[in-house]
């Protein structure tokens, strides 16, 4: 998540897995981490986005696998873009490190949460 909000692509390889799959909030499948950095080159090189995130969820199956959920919002000042989703991350943790395998996100509609995990939650 750091890396990707300083637009560090480097870094952010670095954190996922070379098999790692995105799956974007238009249904969009990207499968491999060097798709992956193509697929959000115009994010690294523009640096002009303000990307922000709430952890609402964890889960972690001892030095093997881990989950999280994710509140993001994602925006860009000058064009008044705005988006906000849910955003789901898996882990693998590999030769000493975590690494993201797998990343999906599922839009918001504005009227269903407020900024900082304010969505209401069924248990």
């Amino acid at each position: 998540m750091e890396s990707f909000a300083s637009y560090d692509a480097d870094a952010f390889r670095r954190v996922h897995h070379p098999d790692a799959v995105a799956i974007f909030p238009s249904g969009r499948v990207v499968r491999g981490i060097d798709s992956m950095i193509e697929a959000l080159a115009e994010h690294f090189s523009r640096r002009e986005a303000v990307y922000t995130w709430w952890e609402l969820h964890r889960f972690v199956d001892g030095c093997r696998s881990a989950f999280v959920l994710y509140e993001t919002a994602y925006e860009i000042p000058s064009s008044g873009y705005h988006q906000r989703a849910l955003t789901g991350v898996s882990y693998t943790h590999e030769a000493g490190r975590w690494l993201a395998i797998a990343d999906q996100g599922s839009l918001i509609r504005a009227n269903q949460a407020q900024p900082g995990g304010s969505l209401t939650w069924a248990r």
